[in-house]
Protein backbone atom coordinates (compact mmCIF):
# COMPACT_ATOMS: atom_id res chain seq x y z
CA UNK A 1 0.00 0.00 0.00
CA UNK A 2 0.83 3.15 -0.90
CA UNK A 3 0.38 4.95 2.68
CA UNK A 4 2.97 2.33 4.21
CA UNK A 5 6.19 3.72 2.00
CA UNK A 6 5.06 7.33 3.39
CA UNK A 7 8.42 8.02 5.45
CA UNK A 8 8.12 10.40 8.65
CA UNK A 9 10.98 10.02 10.62
CA UNK A 10 13.83 10.63 7.91
CA UNK A 11 15.27 14.20 7.68
CA UNK A 12 13.72 16.61 4.65
CA UNK A 13 15.89 17.69 1.84
CA UNK A 14 14.09 20.68 2.03
CA UNK A 15 13.28 23.17 5.26
CA UNK A 16 11.46 26.35 5.63
CA UNK A 17 15.27 28.05 6.76
CA UNK A 18 16.37 27.82 3.43
CA UNK A 19 13.74 29.52 1.65
CA UNK A 20 12.80 32.06 4.16
CA UNK A 21 15.54 32.24 6.36
CA UNK A 22 15.56 32.28 10.27
CA UNK A 23 12.21 31.40 12.00
CA UNK A 24 10.10 34.65 13.19
CA UNK A 25 8.26 35.08 16.55
CA UNK A 26 5.58 38.22 16.08
CA UNK A 27 2.87 36.37 17.12
CA UNK A 28 1.46 33.87 19.30
CA UNK A 29 -1.88 32.60 17.18
CA UNK A 30 -2.73 32.83 13.86
CA UNK A 31 -6.66 32.96 12.78
CA UNK A 32 -7.10 30.60 9.43
CA UNK A 33 -10.08 31.65 7.35
CA UNK A 34 -11.23 30.26 4.02
CA UNK A 35 -13.94 32.74 3.37
CA UNK A 36 -12.48 35.66 0.93
CA UNK A 37 -15.95 38.05 1.95
CA UNK A 38 -14.50 37.39 5.73
CA UNK A 39 -11.26 37.97 5.26
CA UNK A 40 -11.93 41.14 3.60
CA UNK A 41 -14.26 42.59 6.54
CA UNK A 42 -11.70 42.29 8.77
CA UNK A 43 -9.33 43.87 6.64
CA UNK A 44 -12.29 46.78 6.72
CA UNK A 45 -13.14 46.72 10.16
CA UNK A 46 -9.68 46.47 11.61
CA UNK A 47 -6.43 48.01 11.88
CA UNK A 48 -4.14 45.45 10.14
CA UNK A 49 -0.79 45.69 8.94
CA UNK A 50 0.72 42.86 6.15
CA UNK A 51 3.45 40.99 8.88
CA UNK A 52 4.69 38.67 6.18
CA UNK A 53 4.17 36.39 3.30
CA UNK A 54 3.55 33.10 2.15
CA UNK A 55 5.76 32.94 -1.18
CA UNK A 56 4.09 31.23 -4.14
CA UNK A 57 4.70 31.31 -7.92
CA UNK A 58 1.19 31.92 -8.52
CA UNK A 59 1.52 34.74 -6.30
CA UNK A 60 1.95 35.20 -2.77
CA UNK A 61 -0.25 34.80 0.47
CA UNK A 62 0.01 37.76 2.53
CA UNK A 63 -0.93 37.46 6.46
CA UNK A 64 -1.70 40.25 8.52
CA UNK A 65 -2.03 40.86 11.79
CA UNK A 66 -3.99 43.05 14.06
CA UNK A 67 -4.56 44.00 17.71
CA UNK A 68 -7.47 42.97 20.14
CA UNK A 69 -7.61 43.64 23.38
CA UNK A 70 -4.21 44.67 23.46
CA UNK A 71 -3.42 40.80 21.83
CA UNK A 72 -1.53 40.69 18.94
CA UNK A 73 -3.59 38.07 16.65
CA UNK A 74 -2.54 37.18 12.45
CA UNK A 75 -4.79 35.94 9.83
CA UNK A 76 -4.78 34.92 6.25
CA UNK A 77 -7.02 33.81 4.11
CA UNK A 78 -6.60 29.77 3.17
CA UNK A 79 -6.59 28.13 -0.30
CA UNK A 80 -8.82 24.87 0.03
CA UNK A 81 -7.71 21.55 0.34
CA UNK A 82 -5.57 19.67 2.90
CA UNK A 83 -2.17 19.83 1.12
CA UNK A 84 -1.98 23.00 0.24
CA UNK A 85 -3.87 24.60 3.28
CA UNK A 86 -1.30 22.29 5.98
CA UNK A 87 1.64 23.43 3.78
CA UNK A 88 0.63 27.15 4.85
CA UNK A 89 0.47 26.26 8.75
CA UNK A 90 3.86 25.19 8.20
CA UNK A 91 4.80 27.88 6.80
CA UNK A 92 3.00 30.51 8.79
CA UNK A 93 4.58 29.29 11.97
CA UNK A 94 7.95 29.65 10.48
CA UNK A 95 6.96 33.18 9.26
CA UNK A 96 5.03 34.65 12.53
CA UNK A 97 5.98 31.84 15.18
CA UNK A 98 2.25 31.40 15.64
CA UNK A 99 1.59 28.53 17.48
CA UNK A 100 -1.79 28.05 17.89
CA UNK A 101 -4.06 27.58 15.00
CA UNK A 102 -7.71 29.00 15.17
CA UNK A 103 -9.58 27.45 11.65
CA UNK A 104 -12.95 27.82 10.75
CA UNK A 105 -14.80 27.23 7.59
CA UNK A 106 -17.71 25.64 6.10
CA UNK A 107 -18.73 21.91 5.38
CA UNK A 108 -20.90 19.45 4.09
CA UNK A 109 -23.75 17.74 6.50
CA UNK A 110 -24.30 14.15 6.75
CA UNK A 111 -26.54 14.30 9.09
CA UNK A 112 -28.78 17.01 8.78
CA UNK A 113 -31.08 16.79 11.43
CA UNK A 114 -28.17 17.23 14.05
CA UNK A 115 -25.76 19.45 11.88
CA UNK A 116 -28.95 22.04 11.47
CA UNK A 117 -28.89 25.12 13.09
CA UNK A 118 -25.62 24.19 14.99
CA UNK A 119 -21.69 24.36 14.98
CA UNK A 120 -19.97 21.21 14.08
CA UNK A 121 -17.02 20.65 16.28
CA UNK A 122 -14.93 17.62 15.01
CA UNK A 123 -13.21 15.41 17.48
CA UNK A 124 -11.46 12.97 14.71
CA UNK A 125 -10.94 13.39 11.02
CA UNK A 126 -11.44 10.46 8.57
CA UNK A 127 -7.79 10.76 6.43
CA UNK A 128 -8.95 10.87 2.81
CA UNK A 129 -6.21 12.47 1.84
CA UNK A 130 -2.96 12.28 1.19
CA UNK A 131 -0.67 15.10 3.39
CA UNK A 132 -1.74 13.62 6.45
CA UNK A 133 0.42 10.46 6.08
CA UNK A 134 3.28 12.12 5.25
CA UNK A 135 3.48 13.59 9.14
CA UNK A 136 1.49 11.06 11.23
CA UNK A 137 1.73 6.85 11.18
CA UNK A 138 -1.06 5.69 8.80
CA UNK A 139 -4.33 5.26 10.49
CA UNK A 140 -8.09 5.28 8.76
CA UNK A 141 -8.98 8.63 11.77
CA UNK A 142 -6.64 11.28 13.13
CA UNK A 143 -7.76 12.66 16.68
CA UNK A 144 -8.66 16.71 16.54
CA UNK A 145 -7.14 17.03 20.28
CA UNK A 146 -8.18 19.92 21.65
CA UNK A 147 -11.96 19.65 20.65
CA UNK A 148 -12.75 19.59 24.11
CA UNK A 149 -11.10 22.92 24.51
CA UNK A 150 -13.32 24.46 22.04
CA UNK A 151 -16.70 22.13 23.86
CA UNK A 152 -15.80 24.04 27.08
CA UNK A 153 -16.10 27.66 25.51
CA UNK A 154 -19.10 26.81 23.38
CA UNK A 155 -21.21 25.83 26.62
CA UNK A 156 -19.61 28.71 28.41
CA UNK A 157 -20.66 30.81 25.46
CA UNK A 158 -24.04 29.28 25.19
CA UNK A 159 -23.47 28.11 21.31
CA UNK A 160 -25.22 25.66 19.81
CA UNK A 161 -23.17 22.72 18.76
CA UNK A 162 -22.67 19.43 17.87
CA UNK A 163 -19.19 16.85 18.72
CA UNK A 164 -18.80 13.84 16.06
CA UNK A 165 -16.14 12.89 13.37
CA UNK A 166 -15.54 14.34 9.90
CA UNK A 167 -14.78 13.04 7.29
CA UNK A 168 -11.64 14.86 4.98
CA UNK A 169 -11.39 14.24 1.53
CA UNK A 170 -9.19 15.75 -1.32
CA UNK A 171 -11.54 14.80 -3.62
CA UNK A 172 -15.15 16.83 -3.90
CA UNK A 173 -16.37 15.39 -6.59
CA UNK A 174 -15.90 11.62 -5.89
CA UNK A 175 -18.09 11.86 -2.84
CA UNK A 176 -19.80 9.31 -3.16
CA UNK A 177 -23.31 7.63 -1.84
CA UNK A 178 -21.24 4.44 -0.65
CA UNK A 179 -18.57 6.35 0.70
CA UNK A 180 -20.84 8.89 2.20
CA UNK A 181 -22.94 5.51 3.61
CA UNK A 182 -19.78 4.01 5.30
CA UNK A 183 -18.81 7.40 6.51
CA UNK A 184 -21.94 8.18 8.19
CA UNK A 185 -22.21 4.76 9.85
CA UNK A 186 -18.70 5.16 11.50
CA UNK A 187 -20.22 8.18 13.40
CA UNK A 188 -19.01 11.10 10.32
CA UNK A 189 -22.12 14.23 10.51
CA UNK A 190 -20.02 16.56 8.18
CA UNK A 191 -17.58 16.13 5.01
CA UNK A 192 -14.52 18.69 4.49
CA UNK A 193 -11.45 19.42 2.99
CA UNK A 194 -8.50 19.99 5.48
CA UNK A 195 -8.66 19.14 8.80
CA UNK A 196 -7.11 15.66 8.61
CA UNK A 197 -3.60 17.20 6.85
CA UNK A 198 -3.92 20.65 9.14
CA UNK A 199 -4.33 18.64 12.82
CA UNK A 200 -1.08 16.12 11.20
CA UNK A 201 1.02 18.72 10.31
CA UNK A 202 0.07 20.68 13.86
CA UNK A 203 0.66 17.64 16.06
CA UNK A 204 4.27 17.18 13.89
CA UNK A 205 5.60 20.43 14.77
CA UNK A 206 4.10 20.64 18.53
CA UNK A 207 1.47 23.25 17.44
CA UNK A 208 -2.46 23.74 18.52
CA UNK A 209 -5.32 23.59 16.38
CA UNK A 210 -8.68 25.04 17.62
CA UNK A 211 -11.31 24.44 14.45
CA UNK A 212 -15.25 24.61 14.53
CA UNK A 213 -17.37 24.31 11.19
CA UNK A 214 -20.71 25.41 9.79
CA UNK A 215 -22.47 22.95 7.24
CA UNK A 216 -24.27 24.45 4.63
CA UNK A 217 -24.94 21.82 1.56
CA UNK A 218 -26.07 18.61 2.17
CA UNK A 219 -25.02 14.57 0.78
CA UNK A 220 -28.04 12.54 2.28
CA UNK A 221 -29.88 9.14 1.01
CA UNK A 222 -31.99 11.76 -1.54
CA UNK A 223 -29.14 12.92 -2.95
CA UNK A 224 -26.88 16.34 -2.46
CA UNK A 225 -28.68 19.49 -1.77
CA UNK A 226 -26.81 23.35 -1.86
CA UNK A 227 -29.06 24.29 1.21
CA UNK A 228 -27.32 27.11 2.47
CA UNK A 229 -23.71 26.68 1.42
CA UNK A 230 -23.41 30.64 0.07
CA UNK A 231 -24.21 31.38 4.07
CA UNK A 232 -21.79 29.19 5.64
CA UNK A 233 -19.23 29.92 3.35
CA UNK A 234 -19.56 33.95 4.44
CA UNK A 235 -20.85 33.68 8.17
CA UNK A 236 -19.26 36.82 10.00
CA UNK A 237 -20.58 35.08 12.96
CA UNK A 238 -17.51 32.52 12.87
CA UNK A 239 -14.79 34.77 12.99
CA UNK A 240 -16.56 36.38 15.94
CA UNK A 241 -16.35 33.72 17.55
CA UNK A 242 -13.11 32.28 17.02
CA UNK A 243 -12.14 35.78 18.81
CA UNK A 244 -13.54 34.39 21.63
CA UNK A 245 -12.59 31.37 21.50
CA UNK A 246 -8.75 33.47 20.91
CA UNK A 247 -9.26 35.17 24.21
CA UNK A 248 -9.57 32.26 25.95
CA UNK A 249 -6.32 29.92 24.72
Amino acid sequence: MITDSFDKESKPMISLKDIYGEQKHLVDLCIICFSKVIHQTILETRECEQIAEIGACGGNLPIHAFYDQGRRIAFYLSPIGSAIASQCVAEANWLTGAAKFMMFGSAGSLAYEKTANRFVIPTEAYRDEGMSYHYAPPADYIPVKNSSVVRTVFEELRVPYIEGKTWTTDAILRETAEQAARRKAEGCIAVEMEIAGVQAVCDFYGLDLYTFLITGDVLSEDGYSLGTLSDANHHIDDFRLALEIAKRI
